[in-house]
């Protein structure tokens, strides 16, 4: 080796640490355009095949003090430089993030832990972990979406006040929960009324991630004493992202001559992947929003809440 050789400066830990995480964002961003370009961003492949692939390539970087504390790192710094580019898509890093760190710590954790007895491969781990990302695309792995929440509440209100509110569209106005407010499409306007069969609602939601405003369409199709059940005519809302919404079901039941219980029920469909982390996610949302319906279309405007 010649003196010019022995001279040139070799490349170290620190600059083979910059190159790796640069190749993990951008296999990571890649695979995101991709998923996205295909129609599979609210499957598993989203959910844990990113954080999965960003933890995978970071756990190659040199050694650091643990692979579990890089990766942590990692998916910070790449949370960090991607939500100030989705604007108001924050609110898919914000769902997410727990699970990307699960996923990127759960990888780094094995691998600590199996670091000197060499037992466990990146490879290893992405076969165990590539089942698990198919939910969504695989039908056969893929859990049922159909689900049901409902709230229930007691008004102060006599039973018939309850159902002339009922007739009349949502007040848009009445202040959503706190859930709610966390960056979901909120609803901007409400035409309809009339709780007999075939009476129309429309709520007509902001646009969320550049997309345009978008309306729910809804028709009474049962009616009974107490009771009327509304289904979705169409639905052009951004809320398709997260969910589908199906029907709705009020129950009214006086309990004496001043107040009322009642009890809303949604059947909604989930749309995001996997069922485990996002189910319970929007069973909250869902809840929450049967809960604003009672106050913003069941109770009559001066009630005492």
């Amino acid at each position: 080796m010649s003196d010019a050789d022995k001279m040139k400066p070799g490349i170290g830990r620190a600059q083979w640490m910059v190159v790796m995480f640069i190749i993990a964002f951008t296999t990571s961003a890649a695979l995101y355009r991709f998923l996205i370009h295909e129609q599979l961003g609210r499957t598993s492949a989203m959910f844990l095949g990113i954080p999965a692939v960003l933890g995978i390539l970071i756990a190659l970087t040199p050694k650091a003090k643990t692979v579990t504390g890089g990766i942590a790192k990692g998916i910070t710094l790449a949370l960090l430089i991607v939500a100030p580019l989705l604007g108001e898509g924050y609110l898919c890093i914000l769902m997410a993030s727990p699970l990307f760190y699960l996923v990127g710590c759960g990888i780094g954790a094995v691998i600590d832990a199996r670091r000197r007895a060499r037992g466990v491969t990146a490879s290893c781990i992405a076969l165990v972990l590539m089942p698990l990302c198919l939910e969504g695309i695989v039908p056969q792995l893929t859990w049922n979406r159909e689900q049901t929440a409902e709230a229930s509440r007691i008004v102060n209100a006599p039973a018939d006040a309850v159902e002339t509110a009922l007739a009349q569209s949502p007040d848009v106005h009445t202040r959503l929960p706190i859930f709610l407010r966390i960056g979901f499409p909120r609803p901007l306007e409400a035409r309809g009324q009339g709780l007999q069969k075939g009476a129309l609602r429309t709520i007509h939601f902001a646009g969320a991630e550049g997309d345009p405003p978008g309306d729910l369409k809804m028709r009474v199709t049962e009616r009974q004493p107490g009771y009327a059940r509304f289904e979705t005519v169409s639905d052009g809302s951004k809320l398709t992202q997260w969910l589908r919404w199906n029907s709705s079901e009020v129950r009214w039941q006086p309990l004496d001559a001043h107040h009322t219980r009642v009890t809303w029920r949604v059947n909604f469909d989930r749309q995001l992947d996997p069922a485990w982390y996002f189910g319970p996610w929007e069973q909250l949302a869902v809840h929450e929003a049967a809960r604003f319906l009672i106050e913003a279309n069941a109770t009559p405007s001066g009630a005492v809440q």
